[in-house]
């Protein structure tokens, strides 16, 4: 049985082009090193020969520089991608870094996320809204790998970008106290692991163990509770829409169902409006919905959601330029909340009796 044909090597390269074999990795790993005209002269012998370029490994080892960022993720990767907002985030940081030649490794949450993440050839973490006292936050601390958070939670030495949620939160909040709105109901996410659905306490909400729900549902109560209106507060069986749906359902059917619902995210808005159709509700005539975000889920909605407009895009561009930063060694600055704006669109009026 023949023996597969050799691989050709560096040295190999080197010897066929008559340069040294420093030469040959300069011109794969520092261009800038060589003339363009002996780079490409190099280049077209080791085609000629088969080279593929050094071993992306070894090139890693060489350069003491992985080449990859580590996204940590709270849930599971289907869970997670179920929210627009993540993917669109996701996306600006995974094209800003692309020129670069980095990667993303997505870390999801679960029993193994530290596992993963402690045996994972990365530079550099990025938090996703993870919960106050993740693991996986542990492991970043006992590599002690450059950290960006994005939305939360806060941790000393790391770079922080978040959005203005609760001035977005207030702005929603005051569009419908302003409408006329009373009764007034706040649908977020589960405040923690294992969480029934359902009505929960309103200060319980304040110490959710996500920094982003906290800010959103403090700016909500804070303008509800100058305008004299003590919210219900209901968490979804999930972050999902059906997940929401199911909840909205419950939360419309009661007794004394709210005119107007205040949502965590476009996503839970969505599913208040799905179950508000399933329920024969009209809206905005009988029910008035705001989401959270604006991503495309608000705009294609019917009808299409009023909603407060966070610059997702943004938001995955300046972690990149942060963990660049960090990457490098330098000290990054640490940004202001990005701004946010209230988009009034058509699931959004006075109530029906003031309409009359």
């Amino acid at each position: 049985m023949s023996e597969p044909p050799r691989r050709p090597t560096l040295d190999d390269v080197a010897a066929a082009a008559g340069v040294s074999r420093a030469t040959v990795s300069n011109a794969y790993n520092r261009p800038d090193q060589l003339s363009a005209a002996l780079r490409g002269e190099i280049l077209r012998v080791a085609r000629r020969l088969g080279y593929a370029g050094p071993h992306p490994v070894a090139r890693s080892l060489a350069a003491r520089r992985a080449g990859a960022l580590a996204f940590l993720l709270d849930a599971s990767v289907s869970a997670a991608f179920s929210d627009p907002a993540l993917s669109i985030t996701l996306d600006a940081l995974a094209t800003a870094v692309a020129p670069a030649g980095d990667a993303l490794l997505l870390v999801p949450g679960g029993d193994a996320a530290a596992a993963q993440l402690r045996e994972a050839h990365v530079d550099c973490a990025v938090a996703y809204s993870l919960p106050d006292r993740a693991p996986v936050l542990r492991v970043v601390r006992e590599r002690g790998l450059p950290l960006v958070v994005l939305d939360g939670p806060a941790r000393r030495g790391a770079a922080l970008v978040r959005t203005d949620d609760r001035a977005g939160a207030a702005a929603a909040a005051r569009h419908v106290v302003e409408l006329g709105h009373r009764h007034v109901a706040i649908l977020g996410t589960p405040l923690r692991a294992g969480a029934a659905a359902g009505p929960v306490p309103a200060e319980q909400a304040l110490t959710s163990r996500y920094r982003v729900d906290r800010e959103r549902h403090a700016g909500y109560r804070e303008v509800l509770a100058e305008a004299g209106i003590a919210p219900a507060v209901w968490a979804a069986a999930g972050i999902s829409r059906p997940a929401a749906a199911h909840t909205a359902a419950a939360l419309l059917s009661g007794a004394a169902p709210p005119t107007a619902v205040l949502c965590l995210s476009d996503e839970l808005a969505a599913g208040v409006l799905d179950a508000a159709r399933r329920l024969g509700l009209r809206v905005p005539g009988q029910l008035t919905v705001v989401g959270f975000d604006d991503t495309p889920t608000a705009s294609s909605a019917d009808p299409p959601l009023t909603t407060v407009r966070q610059d997702l895009v943004a938001k995955g561009r300046l972690a990149s330029e942060l963990a660049t930063d960090l990457r490098a060694g330098r000290r990054p600055h640490q940004p202001p909340p990005l701004p946010v704006a209230l988009v009034v669109r058509a699931s959004s009026a006075a109530p029906a009796r003031r309409a009359r």
